[in-house]
This record gives C-alpha cells, structure tokens and sequence, in this order.
C-alpha cells in the first residue's frame, strides 16, 4: 500500500499496561511470542494493515525497547512512528498518545497491542465505517456461551445473548470526535468506545459495530499467551491459520481413579449405580482425552492450558461443556474437527452396551463430527485391571477450516 504524503489516519497502540495477569515478568507487550515480542508482532500487523501514523504508547523505561520494536516493523517509513509514555491508567495512555497525533489527521484508531494477531481487514472495516459517516467503530464477536445473571453465588436469571456482542479493537473514531470526548472525560471507562458513546449520545450518532475476528483474540493470561505462540509457530502473521493445506492429527491420553462423589460420568454419558470417578470436574476420562487429542493437533496447549484446576467455572462440568468449548478453540485457530476415535480401558463400567448411544453424545458435542468409541479390559492388568479406576487414549484429526 502507498503512504500518502501525509496521513489522514493514526493508529494508537496502547502497548502501556503491566500483565500482571500474565505473570511474565514483564509488560506483556514485551513478551516473546517467537524471535519477536507481542508489540512487534502486533505493529507488524498495522503497517500491514493501514497508512497511518502509529505512536506506541510504552510503559515508563521500555521507550527504549518499544522505539526499537517500532522501528524494525516500520521499514522504510520510520518518520511515521512516534513513542510516548503511558500513564497510570489506560485512558491516561491513550490520551497521551492522542496528544502525539499529527493535526492532519482525521481519524484515530486505538488498538491493543495485546491482541497481536489482529488481521489487516479489521482495520479496514472500522475505517470504512467512520469515512461513512460514523462517529466511531469498533470491531464485534457474537457471544456464543449462554449467559446467566448470577448473584450470591446462584443463578437468578438468563441474558438474552442475541443484543450482546464482544467488544475488540482498533477502534476507529473521528479524530474530532474523540479529541472532544476526551477533554470532557470525568471518570474511567472500560474502552474508548464506551466514552465516546456517553459523549456523543444523542447527538452525533452511534458507534458502528463491525464483524470482529477470532484471531484479534486479547492475551491477557498464559493460556491465550501459549495459544498466540502456537498461531505464530504455524502461521506468519499476514495469513490466517485456514492457510494451512494438510490436516493435522493429535494423541491424548486421560486417566482418573474411582472414589469420586455422586454418579459416575463416561464418554459422555451418565452411569447410574457405578462408582464414580474422581477429579476437577466430572472425572471423564474419555472426553479429557478427546479434548487433549484435538488441542494438540491444532498446536494451541493443552487441557491444562485451558480447563486446568485454576478454572473453577469447569469444576464438575460434563463432557458436552469441555467438547463444545473445544470446538470453539480449534474455530478460533482457524480449525474444525475431522474425527476422533478413543479407546476406553477399563473392568467397569461395560461399554459395549452404551457404545453407540456414547458415540452419538460426543459427536454431537463436537458439531457433528464422527466419533468411534471402543474398549478393553487389559486382560485384568494394571490399575484399570484391577478396577481403581479408567483410562482413556484418543486420536483426533483436525483439518483446516473454511
């Protein structure tokens, strides 16, 4: 793309924040991802995406290192970068890189340095919408989870999830817009769009919402840092994951011992009058190991990485939750479920009875997918011989979505 001799567009990139929740030692936006850190991949993905003044918004003593990371993902165009310092809140660092902007500029994009793997088209979209006449817009997902109003522990009602939408960046706004917003902020909001929402309701329009991707996905915690390292591994970053040819196929292994509470859970299905298994949720083997199949044959962690005991919303959750949940990952990694086939060990319970009524469970949690279940006994060997409890061993392929 040609650089305009001076650019009507800026992109803000709010790289300021601590991540303490990532637990890197570090600013996040200074982690690694591979050779680079998570601000350079993401300032990769703007100079892909726009002409455009960029002005990085670094946490104090990392000017250096965020100069640097600018400069390298710039090229030729090093005149347009330009760093500052954050401050102590995030709108304190956008106003602070809203400062930095050149006067030519009529609209101002704020991303996240955090969600690195942004594709260009995004940034196309919400530009689109404020040269349509948009006071601002900012890039959606649909919410897929079903959503409950909890209180005291208990749930008191549903949410209508078809008006909810999760919130992404860049967002773009009318630089005009945003610089008025700003100067009369009085308190802190959750994102730029929401303060230029308050600002102009009823006056100057409405915030554009625009399709979102799966792969402007924020890394905030070591599971979406160990999910952005598996994309970048596969992937560069200028192509989705779809890019990929050859399938791919995973192994995963679960096992769990009987002396759990309440009924035993296996292969999806409910086993009145067994002893149940123990574990962090329903002690299912067999679909523990489906899920470490697939995760692994996308690259993206494993079940620990994403369901481990540091997740209480899966404590005693079924197999359709792990399934479900995994079939979103793969999606969001640019994946979709070919087949799985898992082998049950196990004295108890006898499978052969359920088998086919199993199978279909599980299928049916992964959108459809085939799945082929069969079993031992292991000739009474071993722990599953002797009846303490159940393992499981699964294949799973996975091919390229789209």
């Amino acid at each position: 793309m040609n650089l305009e001799p001076v650019p009507s567009v800026a992109v803000i990139v709010v790289a300021a924040g601590s991540g303490t929740r990532l637990g890197a030692g570090a600013p996040k936006a200074f982690v690694g991802l591979d050779e680079h850190t998570v601000l350079r991949r993401a300032l990769d993905g703007v100079f892909a995406a726009a002409s455009a003044q960029v002005v990085v918004v670094a946490p104090s003593g990392y000017e250096g290192a965020a100069r640097t990371d600018a400069l390298a993902a710039a090229g030729e165009h090093a005149d347009l970068v330009r760093i500052v310092t954050g401050g102590a809140t995030r709108q304190a660092s956008v106003a602070a890189g809203l400062a930095a902007v050149w006067a030519d500029v009529d609209i101002v994009l704020v991303h996240d340095a955090a969600r690195a793997l942004t594709p260009p088209d995004v940034f196309a979209r919400v530009i689109d919408a404020v040269r349509g006449g948009a006071p601002g817009a900012l890039p959606v997902l649909p919410v897929v989870d079903t959503i409950k109003r909890v209180a005291d522990g208990h749930v008191i009602g549903p949410v209508d999830r078809a008006e909810l939408a999760a919130a992404q960046t860049p967002q773009a706004f009318d630089r005009a817009v945003l610089d008025a917003a700003y100067r009369a902020a009085d308190r802190e909001y959750t994102d730029d769009a929401a303060l230029v929402a308050d600002h102009v309701a009823g006056t100057a329009g409405r915030i554009a919402a625009v399709a979102g991707d799966p792969l402007a996905f924020k890394i905030t915690g070591p599971d979406d840092l160990a999910r952005a390292r598996a994309l970048v591994s596969q992937h560069p970053v200028s192509a989705p994951p779809s890019a990929a040819l050859l399938p791919r196929v995973g192994v995963g292994t679960d096992v769990h011992g009987f002396g759990g509470k309440g009924v035993l859970w296996l292969a999806g299905l409910e086993w009145p009058g067994e002893k149940p298994l123990s574990g962090h949720s329903d002690g299912d083997a067999v679909a523990h190991a489906i899920v470490d199949a697939l995760l692994a044959a996308a690259g993206i962690g494993d079940i620990g990485t994403h369901f481990g005991t540091d997740k209480p919303e899966y404590a005693g959750a079924h197999a359709a939750v792990f399934l479900a949940r995994t079939v979103e990952l793969l999606a969001e990694a640019g994946w979709r479920v070919g087949n799985v086939s898992v082998q049950v060990q196990a004295n108890r319970p006898r499978m052969s009875a359920r088998r086919v009524e199993s199978e279909r469970v599980l299928s049916r949690a992964l959108g459809g997918a085939p799945v082929s279940v069969s079993a031992t006994t292991t000739d009474g060997l071993g722990f599953t011989g002797t009846g303490d409890g159940v393992s499981a061993f699964a294949v799973a392929l996975v091919v390229p979505a789209g």
